[in-house]
């Protein structure tokens, strides 16, 4: 029976306007933020919302993506790590041939040749990689992972991490610093120089303080940085400090030329994104744990070429998904501006696969000023990501948000259901060879790579 004397209770979805009516006229009302699904998918949605595998899948796929471990255990070079041959790359993103490569990528394929002396000039690497005889293939094939070009060649050292829970190793290059970098496309002489000190004083000074270190707990350290103001892919400043703070004393036991200390610890303390390095592969052990469940709807890996934005999901194992990476939006260095950007590029989005980046923002205010945006946008957008994850992860808890654990496993029907796409902060490479970084801003995936996958899951369900 319905009481007609009682105040009454009115709750508002969908659009806007009564929403908005009620309140200029300071009637109480409950708004709720419903949104319809994607067009075209309310069939497939049902099939893989009605699929009996998935709720217990997913809780799978959390409690060990919760579980996995990242520890620094080593530094070696990658021919030893990845198993490239001579001749052989890697690069980041989805998988992709030299004659679709966007201008960063085929900057940082030239440069790899020029450091690894397979040519002797730009013009001949671009011909010899034109060919088609130069094998490339992704960091996730390898089981790593690269930032922004990715390009990983046999010569240069990578981080080496464990996951001893799932008895799993990831990787990851050697952060190059800032300016014109091989990472952003960038393969001028000095580019080559710096990649060569990499491997001749780097890489064996970081070797040596590790192997005296022993392990160092990546997961604890970005436990820590998250609430210290940073996120993790774009903000890592208290990081790279932490990480220079346990090396350095083993840095300067190790016996090495006091010049060469000075200028590790210097590029170390001067480069605030060093420690994304290690960020990116103890996302990828984290996401890595959540693999090949059948059933679970869990994305694993979101990268990007420079052409293609690529997903991959637990249930469905190793196969990309895929859409147009978009061009980020945000703030240009110098005289820079949007004609000059490239389009999406990196594996350094495996961070936000693992709710840090764009899905920790709350708790990385200051972000705001490198990527562009207001500090209430990023509050928002990490709420709104709570609605597209299947669970929290207290290991990176937010003191804005009571220590909430970051917003963690993105989950293909609940994006389709609401239409929230993944957020994403990133850096901004310029789409000529050559030029480096631009700018920094945000980025979403392409709506087909969820899509597309949600037509695969559905297929792989069983009947209903």
């Amino acid at each position: 029976m319905v009481d007609l004397a009682a105040e009454p209770r009115i709750v508002t979805a969908g659009v806007s306007l009564l929403d908005e009516a009620l309140a200029a006229q300071a009637v109480a009302h409950l708004p709720v933020d419903w949104r319809p699904p994607l067009p075209g998918t309310d069939q497939e949605l049902a099939r893989v919302l009605g699929d009996p595998r998935r709720a217990a899948a997913n809780a799978v796929a959390a409690e060990r993506m919760l579980a996995a471990g990242a520890t620094l255990v080593d530094v070696l070079p990658a021919a030893e790590v990845v198993g490239l041959r001579p001749g052989e790359f890697c690069h980041a993103g989805p998988p992709i041939t030299w004659e679709r490569a966007s201008g960063p990528l085929r900057g940082a394929l030239i440069g790899a040749m020029l450091f690894e002396g397979l040519a002797g000039s730009p013009d001949e690497a671009s011909s010899l990689l034109a060919g088609g005889s130069v094998p490339i293939e992704p960091c996730h094939a390898r089981g790593g992972v690269g930032p922004m070009a990715g390009v990983v060649s046999p010569s240069m050292w990578v981080f080496v991490l464990r996951d001893e829970a799932h008895d799993r190793t990831s990787w990851c290059t050697l952060n190059e610093g800032l300016g014109k970098v091989l990472r952003y496309g960038a393969y001028a002489p000095e580019v080559i120089d710096r990649l060569r000190w990499m491997s001749a004083v780097l890489g064996p000074a970081l070797q040596a303080a590790v192997r005296r270190s022993g392990p160092i707990d990546v997961k604890a350290i970005i436990g820590q940085m998250v609430q210290m103001g940073d996120e993790g892919h774009n903000r890592n400043r208290a990081g790279t400090l932490m990480l220079l703070r346990d090396l350095l004393p083993h840095l300067v036991d190790a016996g090495l030329p006091s010049t060469d200390v000075a200028a590790v610890a210097r590029l170390i303390g001067g480069n605030d994104h060093f420690f994304l390095n290690l960020v990116m592969p103890a996302a990828k052990l984290q996401t890595a744990a959540a693999a090949n469940i059948p059933g679970a709807t869990v994305v694993t890996t979101m990268a990007r070429n420079g052409t293609d934005f690529g997903i991959q999901v637990s249930g469905t194992g190793d196969a990309w998904f895929t859409g147009p990476a978009g061009v980020p939006s945000g703030l240009f260095l110098g005289g820079y501006g949007p004609d000059d950007a490239n389009p999406d590029i990196g594996d350094s989005a495996i961070t936000e696969t693992a709710g840090l980046g764009g899905f920790a923002m709350a708790g990385a205010p200051a972000i705001v000023r490198f990527v562009g945006g207001t500090v209430p946008d990023a509050v928002r957008t990490t709420s709104e990501m709570y609605e597209i994850t299947v669970a929290e992860n207290p290991a990176y808890a937010l003191p804005v948000l009571e220590f909430r654990g970051a917003p963690t496993g993105i989950d293909v029907a609940s994006v389709v259901r609401t239409g929230l796409l993944p957020q994403i902060n990133t850096g901004i490479a310029g789409r000529v060879p050559g030029t480096g970084q631009v700018g920094a801003g945000l980025v979403q995936p392409p709506v087909e790579c969820f899509t597309t996958a949600l037509s695969a899951l559905a297929s792989a369900a069983p009947p209903m």
